[in-house]
């Protein structure tokens, strides 16, 4: 088993509770590990053999664009999307953190993480 992680993937986007949010919007940071097996791309050097991280990135920022009230909705939405559309992924990590939140106080980031196995997440 191996692991493919994309750190750091910066969006500007409109997620929140408040009306400010929706107008104004926020920088995000997301990071997503996705285990895999990763021998066959190891053995071969074929893209087709492997996640393509590209893929990956390309549906972070899709779902990232559309509007979530909680940061828990559009974690969600992407982990729908990357078992769909990348079938190897057994598991995956993802937090999203949204930075300089509005919450009257002088914090950095406020986050979600979310751990899921395709398994146990595609059978309940």
């Amino acid at each position: 088993m191996g692991v493919i992680h994309l750190k750091d993937i910066r969006v500007y986007s409109n997620h929140g509770c408040l009306e400010e949010e929706a107008a104004i919007g926020s920088e995000y940071l997301v990071n997503l590990k996705v285990w895999t097996n990763l021998m066959p791309s190891a053995l071969s050097d074929n893209l087709a053999d492997t996640v393509d991280y590209v893929l990956l990135n390309r549906i972070v920022k899709e779902e990232m664009a559309v509007r979530s009230k909680l940061l828990e909705h559009v974690s969600k939405r992407i982990i729908d999307r990357v078992f769909k559309e990348a079938r190897a992924v057994v598991k995956l990590r993802i937090t999203v953190a949204k930075i300089n939140p509005p919450i009257g106080g002088d914090v950095a980031e406020v986050s979600v993480s979310m751990d899921v196995e395709r398994e146990i997440y595609i059978n309940s």
